[in-house]
């Protein structure tokens, strides 16, 4: 009975604990852009220095609490993944505080939520006089975001195998179902940053090849994999003016957007069976589809001017907006009604389950889609017992009912959203626009940032908004909006 009184309680100290480990990890991925600064001579450095000062010293302070008991509850979870990305948003936010980049704490912590949640926007109005030790630090935490930082935290810390894990693992991990690989939830973290680790590294690699830099591939490869999007150059990668680099960085923005437990069965199990996945297959023929749509758009419009833009244009950017790294082609603008139409319907919908990708997921259609079907046939045939199947599995109703369920809460955050954003001050386009855009994280603006500017020119109360949005999106609604729910505090 004590144990069930005391548990009664969500356990702060342990998820102060947690918390501590993963900034003493943050402060350690901090090396990076540490001897990125020092290689390129930058006083910057010394700066670094004094960033994994605090957030280390902050970490250990945290780590010295000697909890009660060690056991970690749904409630302890869902809290605790929700104070993890912004406690490690609130001390990564410090280099750009510290690092010369003149932001004030709003924007700084706008800069890092977005690069945590791999939402991409940026208030940086130009990237010619920043350290290069800070965009290295912007595609750090997009990579370290992009898989998942409680992820993360369970492939390097196996205690919380045994704490909690799969509670963490379900309160982060995108998707409707979230089976696990291997028979612990540590081993099937391990197993999909392994993954991730060597598709990031092979990316590097590839662009290295190019007229690119290393420091250039580097960032690059960590941003792109993460279906992140921050750039090195105000130019993006038309700065390289190179098709070798597009078709490069397309690949593996589509690999972004597959389930990584799938890309995981395909290249340690060898299971080949990865067309015969319902999600994977809607991925592919809804990006053949945008494709043929972006294609008789730039016809239409009289862009095309060389085979590039009939081919590896079109195609690139179908798969940037779909995966949400949201990189766009510089005269995007003029691509016409029906492409805006397209991304905007690509923005909502989003990649697979399972991904770093943002938006609804995929997965989710194919449920709603077969579900109104079978509500349809069941029109005409009463008595018929219809069963919502993908993968060839019936989805049990609780599932198929927590899929609309999110569907219709997605909806309402961007249209509340949208409407608190229009009455702060943004056109009613541009409100809605990037309430999606922040949902969905993709990071694209309309005419207030350009559709592929940056979102300095919006309201500091809009910023601190969309930051939350940003979270609320790469959590998928209920681990954060549950937070606000009276019943989640109750006894």
């Amino acid at each position: 009975m004590k144990y069930l009184r005391h548990r009664a309680y969500i356990n702060i100290p342990m998820l102060l604990r947690v918390v501590g480990l993963l900034l003493i990890i943050e402060a350690g991925f901090m090396v990076i852009p540490l001897v990125a600064g020092l290689i390129y001579g930058e006083g910057s450095a010394l700066k670094f220095l004094i960033c994994m000062g605090i957030t280390a010293g902050a970490g250990a302070a945290m780590v010295s609490l000697k909890p009660h008991y060690r056991d970690m509850g749904k409630r302890d979870a869902i809290l605790l993944t929700g104070m993890i990305w912004v406690i490690l948003s609130l001390f990564g936010m410090l280099p750009f505080l510290f690092c010369h980049t003149h932001l004030s704490v709003t924007d700084a912590f706008f800069e890092t939520m977005s690069g945590f949640t791999t939402t991409g926007a940026s208030v940086l109005n130009s990237l010619n006089n920043i350290p290069r030790s800070i965009i290295v630090w912007r595609c750090v935490i997009q990579w370290v975001g992009g898989l998942g930082i409680i992820l993360f935290t369970l492939a390097v810390v196996p205690m919380l195998n045994y704490q909690g894990g799969m509670q963490l693992f379900n309160a982060e991990v995108t998707g409707i179902t979230h089976d696990k690989l291997r028979p612990r939830v540590s081993f099937t973290a391990k197993g999909l940053w392994g993954v991730y680790i060597v598709l990031t590294t092979l990316l590097i690699v590839l662009l290295s090849f190019s007229n690119m830099e290393f420091f250039d591939a580097f960032c690059y490869g960590l941003s792109t994999m993460s279906t992140g999007g921050f750039s090195t150059s105000d130019m993006n990668i038309d700065h390289f003016d190179s098709n070798y680099i597009k078709i490069v960085m397309a690949v593996f923005m589509f690999i972004g957007g597959v389930n990584f437990a799938l890309i995981y069965n395909f290249a340690v199990k060898r299971t080949f069976n990865i067309w015969k996945n319902d999600a994977f297959r809607w991925y592919v023929w809804i990006i053949v589809i945008c494709y043929a749509l972006f294609c008789i758009n730039v016809t239409i419009q009289g862009l095309v001017l060389e085979p590039a833009d009939l081919t590896i244009d079109p195609l690139f950017q179908a798969i940037s907006i779909l995966s949400s790294t949201g990189i766009t082609e510089p005269d995007f603008d003029d691509w016409g009604a029906l492409s805006t139409l397209v991304l905007i319907v690509m923005m909502f919908m989003g990649a697979c389950a399972g991904s770093t990708s943002g938006g609804a997921k995929i997965d989710r259609f194919i449920i709603l889609f077969r579900f109104l079907k079978n509500e349809f046939y069941k029109m005409m045939h009463p008595s018929t017992v219809t069963t919502v199947t993908i993968n060839r599995k019936g989805i049990p109703p609780a599932v198929v009912n927590k899929t609309l369920a999110f569907l219709f809460i997605y909806a309402v955050v961007i249209i509340v959203g949208g409407m608190i954003l229009c009455l702060i001050g943004l056109p009613l386009r541009d409100g809605f626009f990037c309430a999606l855009s922040a949902v969905s994280n993709t990071g694209l603006g309309t005419d207030t940032t350009g559709i592929s500017g940056n979102f300095a020119l919006i309201p500091d109360v809009a910023k601190w908004l969309l930051a939350f949005i940003m979270l609320v999106g790469r959590l998928e609604l209920f681990t954060i909006l549950l937070i606000f729910t009276p019943n989640f505090w109750k006894k």
